[in-house]
């Protein structure tokens, strides 16, 4: 930020790597704060013109001179999983139907395009993130949905050991 100049207003949008356009929802909101709208999609396109398609969440700091600076962010996770699937939309009815698997390796690159944006203490943690996201969407995760269908399974089959100091009561009613 430049001396002198104060922060009028904060936008945040998620528009199309390589593809903004003065057009709904861009200009509109841009065209609100008194930013010039054509600088912002030249410069946005020329800057995601690599990650073409993928949605691109931006932060546009308006200052008081009507300049702005853009910060771009990595896609979201869900648009990374549905591109390393090469599926359109996730699953109606995730828990109860898959649209398809993420292998650990998949799930690992996606976790270095977040890295920075994530909230994780560690990289495992990421996965987990990256891991849980994918599931909510109805896509398995090699070697970790097969452990959670197991765990579900036994559960099911009364077989789950209870773990050592929990009271289980038992009714004879």
């Amino acid at each position: 930020m430049a001396k002198g100049k104060s922060v009028t207003s904060t936008i945040k949008l998620q528009v199309p790597g390589g593809q903004a356009t003065p057009a709904p929802p861009v200009g509109p909101v841009l065209g609100q704060h008194g930013v010039n709208i054509g600088e912002f999609v030249q410069r946005f396109n020329s800057e995601t013109s690599s990650q073409q398609g993928l949605l691109i969440p931006v932060v546009i700091s308006v200052y008081s001179d009507r300049s702005f600076d853009f910060i771009m962010k990595s896609p979201p996770a869900a648009v990374l999983i549905k591109k390393a699937l090469g599926v359109e939309k996730a699953a109606n009815a995730p828990g109860h139907e898959t649209i398809g698997m993420i292998t650990p390796a998949q799930v690992q690159e996606i976790v270095e395009m977040k890295t920075e944006d994530l909230n994780a203490a560690s990289p495992e943690a990421a996965a987990r993130i990256i891991q849980g996201t994918a599931r909510s969407m109805g896509v398995a995760v090699e070697g970790v949905t097969e452990e959670i269908e197991k765990v579900e399974e036994d559960e099911e089959a009364g077989e789950v050991q209870e773990s050592p100091g929990k009271v289980v009561e038992d009714s004879d009613g």
